[in-house]
């Protein structure tokens, strides 16, 4: 119940290259239909090529055809040639297609497989359909940002990744344990009023956390104050020196678990951990470069980037607006007296 979708492009009897779609798809649908959904939403945003050759026949082909030919002011010919020139090239781009899709397929049962035996070695029931990593990252407790990253059975859903800027005051910088309660506590307090009867596919089966035996309890905690007792929980800690191959599997109840250092489980715990490590750190380092590039004005209710930018030609930069008198900011392009006194009163 895979379909792969690719787009080849000519131009000038030149191949351009190729694009590759897999539409998400419901058993009900006929590969016409797949055809006429993806055609209508492909050139949504794109000018249509004067021809469209298609190995499948979309069954709305008639409107398809005359609305492509709307919305590029000219005639477009749809169609599936039988013979010829254009029949070869149709054939070319599905014997492309096929292997393709058979790669996908090999990459799709080898995670299954690695899925299953990662609920076999956690004693976990049930298909792990999706699993949520997650980890932190900060620089001595500043600009922290919570990761979350989603993997199943087609790998990475990049899509339904999620950053977490920690914004508490309460919490102590480089405090990982409250980071990680808070993260805990915003991602499933939402899923909660989203959706109380939990009845979408966005609820995790496995929830893998980066961290020791602190981090499990911290976790552990959150969710049973939530009542959602019945989602695994597990967290993957390097071993002696942090070395990786040596890392501890921590499960609340049960003695740390080890595995071979050559064991594929582990390799894919070690890949689920440093993706989310990777996600992590490209969501610090993006907050960080944001509050490097943040003003004190920017606090200033009122001020937007118009007035910002006259406050800063006027008196050189924001130390000097912060050092400025009150009829020195009144005499300021688009500067008024009660803004000028909110603006003083901020700094004084």
């Amino acid at each position: 119940n895979i379909i792969c979708l690719q787009v080849f492009f000519f131009r000038a009897g030149q191949n351009f290259g190729n694009w590759t779609y897999f539409p998400s798809r419901t058993t009900d649908d006929s590969l016409g239909d797949v055809m006429g959904s993806f055609l209508g939403q492909f050139y949504t945003d794109k000018t249509p090529p004067p021809t469209i050759l298609c190995n499948e026949v979309p069954h709305d082909r008639k409107l398809i055809n005359d609305a492509l030919s709307f919305q590029a002011k000219r005639k477009i010919l749809l169609s599936k040639p039988i013979r010829g020139p254009k029949r070869k090239l149709v054939d070319h781009a599905i014997t492309n297609t096929k292997e393709t899709l058979a790669r996908r397929l090999s990459e799709s049962a080898t995670q299954r497989r690695l899925l299953e035996g990662l609920a076999k070695t956690l004693e976990i029931e049930g298909p792990l359909l999706r699993i949520e990593v997650y980890d932190n990252s900060h620089i001595s407790g500043s600009n922290p940002v919570g990761a979350m990253i989603v993997a199943g059975a087609e790998g990475f859903n990049k899509s339904a990744y999620r950053k977490f800027n920690i914004k508490d005051k309460k919490i102590t910088p480089g405090d990982d344990y409250s980071m990680m309660r808070q993260v805990m506590k915003r991602r499933f307090q939402r899923a909660l009023n989203d959706d109380p009867g939990r009845e979408t596919k966005n609820w995790p089966n496995l929830l893998l956390v980066d961290g020791g035996l602190g981090q499990l309890n911290a976790v552990t905690r959150v969710l049973e104050d939530m009542a959602l007792t019945d989602i695994p929980i597990a967290a993957i800690s390097k071993g002696a020196e942090r070395n990786s191959g040596r890392e501890k599997i921590h499960i609340k109840g049960k003695l740390p678990l080890i595995l071979h250092p050559n064991d594929p489980i582990l390799y894919f715990l070690q890949r689920l951990r440093d993706e989310a490590h990777r996600f992590a750190i490209g969501a610090h380092r993006l907050r960080r470069k944001k509050s490097a590039l943040r003003s004190p004005l920017d606090d200033i209710a009122g001020i937007g980037s118009k007035r910002k930018r006259f406050l800063l030609l006027h008196f050189g930069s924001a130390r000097g607006v912060a050092s400025a008198g009150l009829k020195d900011l009144e005499a300021v392009t688009g500067i008024n007296q009660p803004l000028a006194k909110r603006i003083y009163e901020h700094f004084h």
